[in-house]
């Protein structure tokens, strides 16, 4: 059947060695199903199969799997932090999807001692990865890479802060600092104000 239609949720083939998850899919113990409505197009990439769903009407940009994102956290709690992601790669989307970055996903080691509240706050601006996706629109995210985490933070008295170290950001107004897990990317735009990064 040539680009057959399918619905949100529709199982569309068994997830195997042969046949893998693109862009408009989700895996789920063991298939693989349609996250839009739209034509079912069957790519072949190195002898794999990769099941895409592209929309039918206008053209949708979807987080997939190992996408870097950017996105704004808007609540914490002491096991995950919400967000809503804003661009996928350098592409701004028209409307956010959520995401979630769990305690566990948030640094590579001693991934147990990570604590939400001293790597995110609400507010703050984060590079993260898109892992596997196992649920359709529920997005987890990973800041557990050097170059990924918080990239724009504001201090409690709305100025925004530089980066002194990597598990530290500074006020330039007050000099309070504030735990974060920062990005190791150092913005050309941004001022320090004379303070040096450090590792």
């Amino acid at each position: 059947m040539e680009n057959p239609i399918c619905l949100p949720g529709q199982r569309l083939s068994i997830c195997d060695n042969v046949y893998t998850c693109g862009q408009g899919t989700y895996q789920r113990q063991g298939y693989i199903y349609s996250m839009l409505a739209g034509t079912v197009d069957v790519v072949d990439r190195n002898g794999v199969k990769v099941i895409e769903v592209h929309s039918t009407g206008e053209q949708t940009v979807i987080p997939t799997q190992g996408d870097i994102v950017t996105a704004q956290v808007y609540i914490i709690t002491q096991q995950f932090a919400k967000c809503y992601i804003k661009c996928i790669g350098s592409t701004v989307l028209r409307s956010p999807y959520r995401g979630l970055i769990r305690r566990e996903n948030i640094r590579a080691t001693e991934k147990d001692k990570a604590e939400v509240f001293k790597s995110l706050r609400p507010g703050d601006i984060v590079l993260a990865r898109v892992l596997p996706i196992t649920e359709a629109h529920s997005y987890q995210l990973s800041t557990a890479e050097n170059e990924l985490g918080v990239v724009i933070a504001h201090s409690e008295h709305g100025y925004p802060m530089v980066p002194v170290s990597w598990t530290e950001m500074q006020c330039p107004k007050t000099l309070v600092k504030e735990p974060r897990k920062v990005a190791k990317i150092i913005p050309e735009n941004i001022d320090t104000g004379g303070i040096v990064v450090d590792s």
